[in-house]
């Protein structure tokens, strides 16, 4: 049986760890769940729909990562993209999807629930947070859209969330480090802030140093092209600027490399 940590899931050693640092990569196919593991990645953040923010991943898609991966898997839910004000029948969504991952294999769960006027919404985070155990679990960048980071992170604190995913409230990580290292010196331990949003291996070191976070989140994707011989120009399916049908976006094992050895020389 493997060793749990209620913070971090399932250990098993010091795998995926760089020098005191954990990369967190965030995927939604199983061809990036295995680049990301093959980089050193420590964990998984597995979604679908990564244009839209993420939302909530297939079973078979949980359960494919499962069987191809060994690192922990933590299993974003979210009904859809868009705000963070869910309607009672999104909610009744999430709370079946919570019991549905739990039973094909999540490591961990990745939520979060805001109130209209900007605020976390407490009495549903609890309630969610109830239905997760006994995995832990990470308030996502919803995060980022309250109207007061300072009081959040304390009422995250409060009601038993173990870490939040957080650009800083700003458009990137490196943006908004100020306000991550502000609010790393106030959780004092008692939450991880992981950093993510807009990560590469040009801004990697100065957020890990400048912030004093121990874990960060990024995606380190690159565009691979479609092995379609035939292909209809003529038609354009989705709505990305890109073209999907002849690209998509996968996690690249050499990015994902590249960011690990950046934290292992962090002294």
């Amino acid at each position: 049986m493997r060793k749990w940590d209620r913070k971090r899931g399932p250990v098993g050693g010091c795998e995926g760890m760089a020098n005191g640092f954990l990369m967190e990569v965030c995927v939604d196919s199983v061809e990036s769940a295995i680049n990301a593991e093959r980089g050193g990645a420590g964990r998984l953040e597995l979604c679908a729909n990564l244009m839209e923010g993420g939302t909530t991943p297939s079973i078979g898609l949980l359960q494919v990562v499962k069987q191809c991966t060994k690192i922990p898997i933590f299993v974003m839910i979210r009904p859809r993209g868009g705000d963070f004000l869910y309607s009672d029948r999104e909610i009744e969504v999430m709370k079946a999807d919570i019991q549905l991952v739990k039973q094909y294999g999540a490591d961990g769960l990745v939520f979060g629930a805001l109130t209209e006027d900007g605020y976390v919404d407490m009495e549903l985070c609890t309630a969610l947070l109830a239905a997760s155990r006994p995995l832990p679990v990470t308030f996502h960048r919803a995060f980022d859209m309250v109207c007061d980071p300072v009081t959040a992170m304390e009422t995250l604190i409060s009601i038993g969330f173990e870490r939040v995913l957080t650009s800083g409230c700003d458009s990137s990580a490196l943006e908004g480090l100020p306000l991550i290292k502000r609010l790393i010196e106030q959780a004092k331990g008692r939450i991880i802030i992981v950093p993510g949003g807009g990560i590469t291996e040009r801004n990697l070191q100065r957020i890990l140093e400048g912030s004093g976070a121990s874990e960060f989140h990024c995606s380190a994707r690159s565009a691979k092209n479609s092995s379609m011989k035939f292909r209809n120009s003529s038609v354009k399916m989705g709505t990305s600027l890109s073209t999907p049908e002849h690209s998509s976006m996968v996690a690249d094992v050499t990015k994902v490399r590249t960011l690990n050895a950046i934290a292992k020389n962090i002294l």
